[in-house]
């Protein structure tokens, strides 16, 4: 890189190739990460930034191309080599063990890092405790026992991903890589997590961050890197480029960043009308009336009950109070077999866990949801029919795969996402809950998914959009609908408001 000569480097990737059944991953990417720099990995899905921090880390081994970490020669590392060399990754996924606990997360990585991938018999607690208390602590995580004993899987996915940037900071790494660390995180939380990123700067830490989210890296500084089809296409500080710049770069072509709702396409008819809903103590009297061909964007807090709401809506955590009317009709939503049958159609903030079956094919993911209707008189699956629903979804969509019986997992995260939305599209909705549609995603798949909605809601779908993404709800919402403490607390007209105009409601209603 630009900022630093070789005696300043702490790591060197130099000239790397990576194949995958004859495809292209990375060819010949050399770069030079100086200690106490961070830099920002930008591209689009399939562009080779996961390869190449798999390779950082030790999960893959180059083709070709070798490693130079602190002076020293590797032609390829193994995980525990990467931990002991001081490298830390917090992956998109977040690689936690569920069924462990938060203390338990936070330091063994470290303790293998030490003991050469063995962990003692017998820990030590007080010092487990102390290691985890500090780094969650830097990241704005309780540091208290209770907390700390807590197991990952009762942990909301934004407090998760907390605890996977604290796991980084325990094991005192010297290189952190951040694979879309802020996806399922706040406003407040990201301006935390910005704080945490200058005091790791500040102890001489290099990070490399990767990101689809413009606004933040511009907000943390730094280098930026980009790569198109597994090459270097720019570097530099992200200071010397703007936001149009970077985005055709990844890209190779130019996006629009201007409003995609540029009309309203909503007619008088309301399609869902809710009452008085609320859920437990996390969201209380909730109502609004959605439109046909509506686009309604619901934001707030990580506590503000969204997300609740989101899941209540599509009969995943029914309401306990309130009620809903779908054209009219009185509707109970006990069940998602509930939503579905009144088709209403549900895209979860988390496609992995909560929406696809990775192993299973392309196909067999579109039409999930309409595997009754697809059978024939003894039961059996109609697969010609399965078979044009999936080819008329992957080509609608514009879904990037030479073929549909491929796993869903070999597809990149914005692809995977609008095969959810396939899924959805063929009960032919009255309503799509849009919960973070384009998390993780990259920008030229979020400009694909926009326009997909934005057609969408032309057939005279109402769409709720559910979304921390401010300029995301600005550019498609007809009315944003802000909630606080499990209320709602105020409604806008998304064409009369600024960014810094809604971010300030956000933070007003929060106080």
């Amino acid at each position: 890189m630009s900022d630093g000569n070789e005696s300043e480097a702490l790591l060197q990737v130099v000239d790397v190739h990576k194949r995958f059944t004859g495809v292209y991953a990375l060819r010949g990417v050399s770069l030079t990460f100086a200690r106490g720099q961070i830099y920002h990995l930008l591209g689009e899905n399939g562009c080779g930034k996961s390869t190449l921090i798999k390779i950082i880390s030790g999960a893959q081994p180059p083709d070709v191309g070798e490693l130079v970490i602190d002076g020293k020669r590797h032609a390829h590392l193994t995980p525990l080599e990467a931990l002991a060399a001081g490298i830390e990754t917090v992956y998109q996924d977040l690689s936690l063990l569920p069924n462990m606990s938060v203390r338990e997360n936070v330091a063994l990585t470290s303790e293998l890092a030490e003991h050469g991938g063995r962990l003692a018999r017998v820990f030590d607690r007080r010092a487990l405790a102390d290691r985890a208390g500090r780094a969650l602590a830097a990241v704005g995580l309780p540091a208290d026992a209770d907390f700390q004993a807590t197991l990952i899987e009762a942990l909301p996915l934004a407090t998760r991903q907390l605890v996977a940037i604290a796991r980084a900071i325990a094991s005192e790494a010297k290189f952190v890589i951040m694979d879309e660390p802020t996806t399922s995180l706040t406003q407040k939380e990201v301006a935390n997590l910005i704080a945490v990123l200058t005091a790791l700067r500040g102890q001489g830490v290099t990070v490399l961050f990767v990101s689809h989210k413009l606004d933040e890296c511009y907000a943390i500084g730094g280098e930026v890197i980009v790569l198109r089809d597994g090459q270097t296409v720019a570097q530099g500080p992200i200071a010397d480029y703007t936001k149009a710049q970077l985005s055709e770069l990844m890209t190779g072509r130019e996006l629009a960043h201007a409003r995609y709702r540029t009309q309203a396409h909503s007619a008088p008819q309301v399609v869902l009308d809710v009452r008085g809903l609320g859920h437990r103590r996390q969201f209380r009297d909730v109502s609004f009336a959605l439109h046909r061909g509506e686009i309604l964007g619901v934001t707030g807090l990580l506590d503000s009950g969204r997300n609740e709401l989101a899941r209540a809506l599509a009969g995943v955590a029914p309401a306990d109070a309130g009620s809903i009317a779908l054209d009219g009709v009185p509707i109970i939503l006990s069940t998602p077999a509930d939503a579905k049958r009144h088709r209403i159609g549900y895209v979860p903030e988390d496609r992995l866990s909560e929406g696809l079956f990775l192993d299973k094919s392309i196909r067999d993911n579109v039409v999930t949801a309409m595997i009754s209707s697809l059978r024939g008189r003894f039961g059996q699956l109609d697969r010609k029919r399965a078979r044009a629903l999936a080819q008329q979804s992957v080509k609608d969509l514009q879904i990037a795969t030479p073929d549909i019986d491929k796993p869903v997992q070999s597809l990149s995260g914005g692809n995977q996402q609008r095969v959810l939305i396939g899924r959805w599209l063929a009960i032919d909705p009255r309503v799509l809950i849009l919960h973070g549609p384009t998390v993780g995603v990259d920008v030229g798949s979020k400009d694909i998914i926009y326009r997909i909605m934005q057609g969408l809601s032309e057939r005279g779908i109402g769409i709720v959009l559910i979304s921390d993404d401010l300029p995301e709800l600005l550019q498609n919402c007809d009315r944003i609908m802000m909630m606080s403490k499990g209320r709602m607390t105020g409604e806008y007209r998304a064409d009369e408001l600024t960014e810094a105009e809604l971010y300030r409601a956000l933070l007003a209603q929060a106080a």
